[in-house]
This record gives C-alpha cells, sequence and structure tokens, in this order.
C-alpha cells in the first residue's frame, strides 16, 4: 500500500495547484485534486509556496483547516465512490449529494462521517467499521 509522508502529500497539492495555474498537463489524480482545490479558493495561498507549505503547522489551538488534510480526505472519499469501496458507499454519497444539492456541501458532511469511523477504529484498535461508516452517510441523508 502507499503512505506518502506528511510532505510527500503538500507536495503533490502544491504541484497540482502550480500546475492548474500555469495550465501545464495533470495526472488523473492531479486533475482530480486540482478540481477540489478550485472549490477551495481559501486554500490558493497555502498551496502557493511548497517550502512555506512543508514547513506549516495546523494546530487545533490555532483554529485554522488543515488544508492538506482537507483536500486528501475530498481525494479519498471520490476514490471511495469511484471503486464504491466499501460497498454502497457511491450510492449513499450521491443521495447525500442530492439531498445538499451538492456533491461539495455532501462531501464535507461525509468527511465527519469518516472522520468518526476512524476515530472509532483508533480507539478499539478494531478495522474501520465500512457498514457503520455508511449507515452514518445514509442517515444525514434522511435529514
Amino acid at each position: 500500500m502507499f503512505q506518502p509522508s506528511q510532505h510527500d502529500v503538500r507536495r503533490f497539492f502544491c504541484d497540482a495547484r502550480r500546475k492548474q495555474r500555469e495550465a501545464l498537463p495533470l495526472s488523473a489524480m492531479e486533475a482530480m485534486a486540482a478540481d477540489w482545490i478550485a472549490e477551495h479558493p481559501e486554500y490558493h495561498d497555502d498551496l502557493a509556496d511548497v517550502d512555506t507549505a512543508l514547513a506549516a503547522s495546523y494546530s487545533v489551538e490555532e483554529g485554522r483547516t488543515n488544508p492538506f488534510l482537507h483536500l486528501s480526505m475530498h481525494l479519498s472519499i471520490a476514490e471511495q465512490c469511484g471503486i464504491d469501496q466499501p460497498t454502497g458507499i457511491r450510492q449513499a454519497v450521491s443521495l447525500l449529494a442530492a439531498r445538499r444539492n451538492g456533491l461539495h456541501q455532501a462531501h464535507h458532511e461525509v468527511m465527519e462521517c469518516l472522520g468518526e469511523m476512524i476515530w472509532a477504529s483508533q480507539r478499539s484498535g478494531l478495522p474501520p467499521d465500512g457498514p457503520a461508516y455508511i449507515e452514518a452517510v445514509r442517515r444525514r441523508a434522511t435529514r
């Protein structure tokens, strides 16, 4: 399994943003990242300089969202939906997107469910509970 370092992730997003700005060819993953970057203009300054991005710290106490974590979660959810893994996530996200009138808002809600699933897995020492994750997304789609 590919496990990029924090610096690898930050370089990837900064490079995708640079290529996007310069209208350079993008790989499939960079193109997907660039689409989510475009949805988040508030992160453009964070992605403008790779050295600054590598040195940046995003602590909870600062009250600021980590743009690299946020964008990574968008990519993770998009990939999950693309391969429907865990099975049923594509439909659950689609239902939520229809309910929220857009995929972007739906992704933000799915991020909360994904974060809860990961937290529960880490806390219990058990594997992530895919069915509970999907159910949490479905519950949001019915509210």
